[in-house]
């Protein structure tokens, strides 16, 4: 009879295994999560380590029962480290990259062949260090979203491996708590969790992070964005403007500031026919930071006219691998912490190199239109032969220059000419070619016409060189687009873009832009604000998080000391609160009913789904047994299907009572021998294997539930 008690609990502690698994499975995926997130691994580990996780997910929950075979894995395994000194020294190239490539496949094996509860206590340590190596890796918002979410899993995780020490022993305390067990557990794990995350959220604003700083020196490069210090190939911008990761944020310190501004950053004077580049050999003029924080950029000769223009912003530039610095219009005055700056010949400013990215002020002017008042300085004659050099070029592009310019005299006619002759005859494209091409500059103008940004601005100035106007190739970024709930104007990598600057006899270096509109550019949808939504926390976490110091706490006090003596902090607060709901009460009118309604389907997921699958799951397996495809197991449903009835007829059976004493408790009417029927067929089936039973039960239960 303890037997038959015992089998009846075995499902039950079966569930217990599988939420185990599960939770650890749960902290395996947050930990490679949060390194993922960091932007470290590389495609094919991202998808080895996700496709061994969901594989692992699927057998554990019963929808793919095959296990890899160990010899098999074994066998990989080996074949892996034989292949780790060949990524080290040909693929990788570099002993960190090549070592993490190692250490996730060897966590790939061990979770798709985990099976003991020491393989299980590998899993939870590799799990720790993934989120330990995320620490220092990943400092964007979506390694709080992960750390929650492990330390749910890892609630769940010890929560479990306790019920399933103590079920493995001998001595057992017998009692009715299984029932709901998995959801109760899960709404445990989940209260600790925010009662944890609540609790030590506040040492965030005492305790500045001195830590990340003091490691950040070990980690490699995150994200590199290429073509914006010395070189830009023919097509590599395209492949950049495909991405739209955040990569500066600029606070205008002016009420209103111009719109559709370009952010020009590295000027590119050597052409190859496929490239664009500087001499890597030209000096660069160190200038100094003055005592009061502020570089200056240019002398009292170059001071515009007192009624140009003039613009103040504040600069954040990520570190995504360029040491220059971006400006709009022509910069004057520079604040900056780095005790020296370098500028070239063609005014590009670098800066020593950041891990945390640069931060700097900028106060200048908007290039003026005209004639300027003061005459430009003339370029010298080795800059004019610099400007004016072209390779070996296609004979037809020189003569379609002449072309364009043949109606025009003046310098700036004939270039703009060629601008509008490019802007209204190709069009705008980002899609890749397919294959690589002899000459790319004259597949644009003759054969494919259309292209992106880099093939317009190197046509034209390749196009100006033949007519004798000097001219080089511009990188940066548009306008990009304004926060609201930042107030940030934000600079993503789609926003990369070239251009032109040609020198013209009167005017000096005028900028031109020949690139046409794309036509691709789609209205403001629900991606577009959700996005700006996920870029204000991700700038609230960088600044009171991550980049949170004495400083910070010292604005933090000192917003709160003037919040009660003025009423001016918080009629700016009101103000922004204001903006912010406006924007919301906008989104909620144009979208709140879609989302209302997928919420609502995700709750009902939530909340029903369980059931329903159980209950499918159930009819399924019954369904079985009528067609007498029949399971030693499905003795325990067909038992179970009996208790219900009879609990819907008043007589319900305690956890610790067996099938056998549950029987007899039953008082004498017309469905004790029904139950004794029953209770014998079901014992034959489960512990004496015989499949004939189960069609017995399945009548007498119709007649029980039929009384």
């Amino acid at each position: 009879m303890a037997a038959t008690g015992a089998g009846f609990r075995r499902a039950e502690r079966q569930g217990v295994e599988r939420l185990f698994e599960f939770c650890v499975l749960g902290m395996v995926a947050c930990g490679y999560l949060a390194v993922a997130g960091s932007g470290y691994l590389d495609a094919p580990t991202v998808l080895l380590t996700a496709g061994a996780l969901l594989m692992r997910s699927l057998i554990a929950g019963g929808v793919f029962p095959l296990r890899p075979s160990p010899v098999l894995v074994n066998v990989v395994t080996l074949a892996y480290i034989a292949f780790y000194p060949i990524d080290y020294l040909f693929l990788s190239k570099e002993f960190l990259p090549a070592t993490v490539h190692l250490v996730f496949f060897l966590a790939v094996t061990k979770v798709l062949t985990a099976s003991t509860d020491r393989d299980f206590s590998y899993l939870k340590v590799v799990a720790f260090l993934e989120l330990m190596a995320a620490c220092l890796l990943n400092g964007r918002l979506n390694f709080f979203v992960f750390l929650a979410l492990f330390l749910l899993f890892a609630i769940g995780t010890f929560s479990t491996s306790e019920i399933r020490r103590s079920a493995g022993k001998d001595v057992r305390v017998v009692r009715a708590g299984y029932r709901f067990l998995q959801p109760r557990l899960m709404a445990l794990g989940l209260v600790i969790s925010l009662g944890v995350l609540t609790l030590t959220g506040g040492l965030f604003f005492f305790l500045p992070r001195t830590a990340r700083a003091a490691f950040r020196h070990l980690i490699p490069e995150r994200y590199h964005l290429p073509g914006f210090s010395n070189e830009v190939t023919l097509g590599q911008l395209g492949e950049i403007k495909q991405q739209s990761t955040a990569v500066m944020h600029i606070r205008f310190l002016t009420a209103t500031w111009p719109v559709n501004l370009k952010w020009r950053g590295a000027a590119l004077s050597q052409f190859d026919g496929r490239r664009w580049y500087n001499d890597l050999s030209i000096a660069y003029e160190p200038i100094r930071n003055e005592s009061n924080g502020l570089v200056r950029l240019l002398d009292d000769s170059h001071r515009p006219p007192s009624t140009t223009r003039r613009i103040h912003y504040e600069v954040r530039q990520k570190d995504f691998g360029s040491d220059t610095l971006f400006f709009a219009g022509i910069p004057e005055f520079l604040s900056i912490s780095a005790p020296v700056i370098r500028r070239s010949s063609s005014n590009s400013i670098r800066a020593p190199f950041s891990p945390n990215g640069l931060h700097y002020i900028a106060h200048g002017y908007l290039e003026p239109e005209g004639t300027p008042e003061v005459p430009p300085e003339p370029l010298s004659p080795a800059m004019w032969r610099e400007y004016l050099e072209l390779p070996s070029l296609d004979s037809r592009i020189p003569r379609l220059a002449h072309e364009i310019t043949s109606a025009n005299r003046s310098k700036e006619a004939q270039a703009r000419a060629i601008e509008d002759y490019l802007r209204t005859r190709y069009g705008y494209t980002l899609t890749l070619l397919s294959r690589e091409v002899p000459d790319p500059l004259a597949d644009f103008l003759f054969e494919r016409k259309k292209g992106h940004c880099e093939y317009f601005a190197s046509a034209m100035a390749v196009m100006l060189r033949t007519i004798g106007i000097p001219s080089r190739v511009v990188t940066g970024f548009q306008s990009g687009v304004y926060n609201p709930l930042s107030g940030l104007q934000v600079i993503r990598s789609s926003d990369a873009h070239s251009w032109v600057e040609a020198y013209l006899p009167m005017r000096g270096w005028t900028t031109f832009d020949p690139t046409p509109a794309d036509p691709n550019v789609t209205a403001e949808s629900v991606w577009m604000r959700f996005s700006l939504f996920m870029d204000a926390a991700e700038t609230f976490w960088q600044d009171w998080v991550i980049n949170y110091d004495l400083d910070h706490q010292l604005l933090l006090a000192t917003r709160m000391q003037d919040s009660g003596r003025s009423s001016t902090w918080g009629e700016s607060a009101t103000a922004r609160l204001k903006e912010w709901r406006n924007l919301v009460s906008d989104f909620l009118k144009r979208y709140g009913a879609p989302l209302a309604a997928g919420f609502l389907i995700v709750a009902v997921i939530i909340i029903q789904g369980p059931a329903l699958l159980k209950a499918w799951t159930t009819r399924r397996r019954l369904r079985r047994v009528q067609q007498g495809k029949v399971d030693a197991s499905d003795a325990t449903l067909l038992y179970r299907r009996m208790l219900r009835t009879l609990e819907r007829k008043g007589f319900e059976k305690p956890a610790w009572v067996t099938a056998a004493e549950f029987a007899r408790t039953i008082p004498a009417s017309n469905i004790t021998p029904l139950v004794d029927d029953l209770t014998e067929a079901y014992q034959q089936l489960r512990y004496g294997g015989q499949r004939e039973a189960a069609p017995r039960m399945l009548a007498l239960l119709d007649q029980l539930e039929k009384m």
